[in-house]
């Protein structure tokens, strides 16, 4: 027989854990606010990263020429009208360095690539601004790259260089030696001197770092009327799940399950919104889609508990309700952490090997997974076991009335 583990016995101490969890998110949320992202707040956000020219291509044909940049190849093709197309692949393994870029794609005819910088940076360290055209022309295609010998950028250097074109928001990203910034500014409607060009920005670096040293690794722009509509919608889209999972939950169990699923749930996305305040992790439609996935999990974990409940349930109808309750967690138990271990596996590599927004969806997931399993366990059904203690007593209150009632009076 399966050992049965009293979780009964932290259902008041997890209730009153969870009480100052909520607390304290609720709190974080008036006080700190979201560090909201662009999709949620009018403005402009834009990665940079600190990367001086390696080398410069153009082209002088009559033809169209295009090139491509991975992480392991450049690619030129070559085509237009009455010629056949053709592709040239200069893979990072076999052009190492950036002179052998440079000899091998001036090889290519009206093609003239020229170095700035020593022949024998390696062509893994090239990085490509997304400023920069597709299309190669007689403008000169300009491709950057890490030095390792650079002095290092400091954030209050970022910030000192942009005091001119007043609030603008500066935070790290990355690691120190990558010298990868996110810059974000604010648009209002009754400040039209707020809308900075993300070009000023660029120029503003470029006058105290120098002139092409800047690569922009993206950009996003959203204007106020997007920004409070795509905010109004994703209130709803939440309100709307929760929804969905309380009629759900209702037509397969009986209410007082449908609400402690609920209740589960809204628990696990309080502890989110302290985690996101707290941490000053940007709020963005990707937080919006890991809240979402967090949602998705738990509700899954709780309706795996509650079938066992009310399985256990007609197996052992003459045990009291809370021995139900440990037995059918414990059983559930081994499922419970095998799933979740798996699942972290999967999300703990996003994070480590993932920057930037995929980064910060992995980390709120490991928080939201674990908040989860223990919403399912201790607050789903803690609640479960408060209404049906309480109706075990109200039952008993009532029996007891009609008995009271019948006692003789005693003679005075």
């Amino acid at each position: 027989m399966k050992r049965i583990l009293r979780f009964s016995k932290f259902f008041i101490p997890a209730a009153i854990i969870s009480f100052f969890l909520a607390v304290l998110g609720v709190v974080g949320y008036v006080h700190e606010g979201f560090n909201l992202g662009v999709d949620f707040q009018a403005g402009m956000i834009q990665e940079v990263q600190f990367a001086p020219p390696a080398f410069e291509i153009t082209y002088s044909g009559s033809s169209n020429a295009s090139i491509t940049m991975s992480r392991t190849n450049i690619t030129i093709v070559i085509s237009g009208a009455g010629i056949n197309e053709a592709q040239y692949d200069f893979p990072f393994a076999r052009y190492a360095t950036v002179d052998d870029l440079v000899q091998g794609i001036s090889s290519i005819e009206n093609v003239s690539a020229v170095s700035k910088v020593s022949g024998d940076v390696q062509s893994s360290a090239l990085v490509q601004s997304a400023y920069s055209s597709p299309e190669l022309g007689a403008s000169p295609f300009v491709l950057h790259y890490l030095d390792p010998n650079a002095k290092p950028v400091t954030l209050e250097d970022v910030r000192s260089s942009l005091l001119p074109l007043g609030i603008v928001s500066v935070q790290d990203l990355g690691e120190k030696e990558e010298r990868r910034f996110m810059i974000r500014t604010e648009r209002f409607e009754d400040r039209p001197e707020s809308n900075i060009p993300p070009e000023k920005i660029i120029a503003t670096l470029e006058a105290s770092f120098g002139k092409g040293s800047i690569t922009v690794s993206r950009s996003d722009s959203v204007n106020e009327r997007f920004s409070k509509q795509l905010a109004d919608q994703a209130g709803i889209l939440l309100g709307f799940t929760l929804l969905l999972i309380l009629i759900y939950s209702s037509v397969r169990f009986k209410p007082q399950y449908a609400l402690g699923a609920v209740i589960a749930i809204i628990h696990d996305g309080l502890v989110i919104v302290a985690f996101v305040v707290w941490t000053r992790m940007e709020f963005n439609t990707t937080t919006i889609a890991a809240i979402l996935t967090i949602l998705g999990y738990s509700i899954n974990d709780t309706i795996v508990i509650f079938d066992r409940i009310r399985e256990t349930r007609r197996i052992y109808p003459e045990e009291n309700f809370v021995t139900i309750l440990d037995r059918s967690i414990s059983e559930t138990l081994s499922r419970t952490i095998i799933t979740t271990l798996t699942t972290m596996l999967a999300v703990v590599s996003l994070y480590v090997f993932t920057t930037g927004s995929m980064k910060d969806f992995a980390r709120a997931l490991l928080v939201g997974m674990l908040s989860g399993v223990y919403s399912t366990i201790f607050i789903a059904c803690g609640f479960v076991n408060f209404w049906e203690s309480r109706k075990i007593k109200n039952a008993a209150g009532k029996k007891l009335q009609p008995e009271a009632a019948l006692k003789p009076v005693k003679a005075q």
